[in-house]
């Protein structure tokens, strides 16, 4: 008899969704997203096809040894060299430094906004905000390369500490690209904790701040981790202004202050410039990219399991 009741429910469950499903209206409707979860899938899969078949004539010619443990990039001058770490060092040199200055900024920008602007002021601050994302790259580029660097970073540190492209000044103009999805994301997690975990705090006598930090934050880690995901997704996949602010040139380094190249940087490079197809030159763009293909996927399957880690149910 106790298994009676959750068997009655499941069929009648079954029933509701055949039913539905003989409507004309939800059968079209539910056709439809089907079909766009479909086009999702196999443009995904299409996408990874047409890396990975493209990219095999370039490891024929280049070993996966020399791919994956070698750390001098040299594409496009004799000697050639194709060690895939010296991008992946450019890469994560913007990532670090522009998530550094964007991250602390975004985020407390996101905790006034939630918890202490005003519903007025929090209207007009937030769509002003999110303006910064409208702006094209190729403005926040040149923005990074003539201004940042050459009327505030070399007078400032000195003009023969500072290349005219270099890592900082990029990663400088992407943390105000990358400011909007930090705050606004964040901010719409902490918007939606409950307003009892709130009224509980201060009835415990907590002050503002402690409720902003101790209650609200962990309450509202799993949109933030995903804001923070979203923020280095977008750096990860930046290709104007590594391309026109940060240079061309492959370099395994940390250092801010240097010249660099991003993988798709060098992806930008190489479709723009005077490679001709076949040639293992033009079959490494598709090498890199199946590269960055997989290590955004992995960044966003830890992605997956860090924010289902943390998640907070409030049934």
């Amino acid at each position: 008899m106790a298994l009676a009741a959750p068997q009655r429910t499941g069929d009648i469950e079954r029933q509701l969704k055949k039913r539905a499903l003989k409507h004309p209206g939800e059968l079209l409707i539910f056709v439809v997203l089907a079909a766009c979860a479909g086009i999702t899938l196999l443009t995904t899969a299409t996408i990874g096809f047409t890396l990975i078949y493209e990219s095999i004539p370039f490891f024929e010619e280049v070993s996966f040894r020399e791919f994956l443990l070698t750390t001098t990039w040299q594409a496009l001058q004799a000697p050639e060299a194709f060690g895939i770490w010296a991008l992946v060092a450019g890469t994560v040199n913007v990532v670090v430094w522009s998530m550094l200055f964007a991250l602390p900024m975004g985020l407390m920008a996101a905790i006034y906004l939630s918890e202490y602007a005003r519903p007025r002021a929090r209207r007009i601050l937030k769509p002003l905000l999110e303006v910064l994302a409208g702006v094209p790259t190729v403005v926040y580029a040149f923005f990074a390369l003539t201004f940042v660097t050459q009327d505030f970073l070399r007078p400032l540190l000195g003009a023969d500490r500072v290349p005219f492209q270099n890592s900082l000044g990029a990663s400088l103009v992407m943390a105000v690209m990358i400011l909007p999805t930090i705050a606004s994301v964040s901010e719409d997690a902490m918007s939606n904790v409950p307003r009892e975990l709130r009224e509980g705090a201060y009835g415990l006598g907590s002050t503002k701040l402690e409720v902003a930090f101790r209650v609200i934050f962990p309450a509202a880690l799993p949109g933030i981790i995903a804001s923070i995901i979203l923020a280095i997704s977008r750096v990860i996949g930046e290709t104007m202004i590594v391309a026109v602010a940060a240079g061309s040139t492959p370099n395994l380094t940390l250092l801010p202050l240097e010249s660099i190249q991003t993988m798709t940087g060098f992806m930008l490079q190489v479709a723009t410039g005077d490679v001709a197809r076949g040639t293992t030159q033009y079959e490494a763009l598709f090498a890199v990219g199946i590269s960055l293909f997989v290590f955004t996927f992995i960044l966003n399957f830890i992605a997956q399991l860090i924010v289902q880690r943390f998640t907070e149910r409030y049934d």
